[in-house]
């Protein structure tokens, strides 16, 4: 059953459906969790681009998921609701720039981004505490997929 603060929320309006993670979100459990695995195939449709138009990509998704954000938030009257996961997509993305390929390391990406959006270490739960409305729902889970893309990009140098 649906939360009833989620109740203005509406599958059929394009701008909930992406801060939902279509639909992901929407889990009574981890939706967090839930809305980096819906992330998983938007990453494996967009692994293969040249970095450039990867990077397009998240930088695009990253500025609409600001206003994505924030229409969710005034939609359900609540700041940075966990059924917005919009901002899980985007952090994943980062995580697996130039990832190694196999499911292997979309697996280690996905744990890392996890651990760092979960966790937030210093500077990432500072910001989170800190930054408000929908930059600020963006601005964590890009820089948890920063931390994680490091660390991806360090196991894949010395595994």
């Amino acid at each position: 059953m649906r939360k009833p603060e989620l109740a203005s929320l509406k599958l059929s309006n394009p701008v909930h459906l992406l801060a939902l993670g279509f639909g992901s979100g929407l889990s009574p459990i981890m939706p967090g969790t839930m809305g980096t695995v819906a992330a998983i195939p938007l990453y494996l449709l967009i692994q293969g681009l040249a970095a450039p138009w990867y990077i397009a990509i998240l930088v695009v998704g990253f500025i609409v998921g600001i206003w994505i954000c924030d229409v969710a938030t005034d939609a359900i009257g609540q700041p940075d609701h966990g059924a917005i996961v919009w901002d899980e997509i985007i952090g994943f993305g980062i995580t697996m720039f130039a990832a190694p390929a196999g499911i292997a390391w979309i697996v280690v990406g996905f744990v890392l981004f996890r651990f760092f959006d979960i966790i937030k270490p210093w500077p990432i739960g500072w910001f989170d505490r800190r930054v408000h409305g929908g930059f600020g729902i963006m601005l964590d889970d890009v820089i948890a997929g920063l931390f994680a893309l490091g660390c991806l990009q360090l196991l894949a140098m010395y595994w």
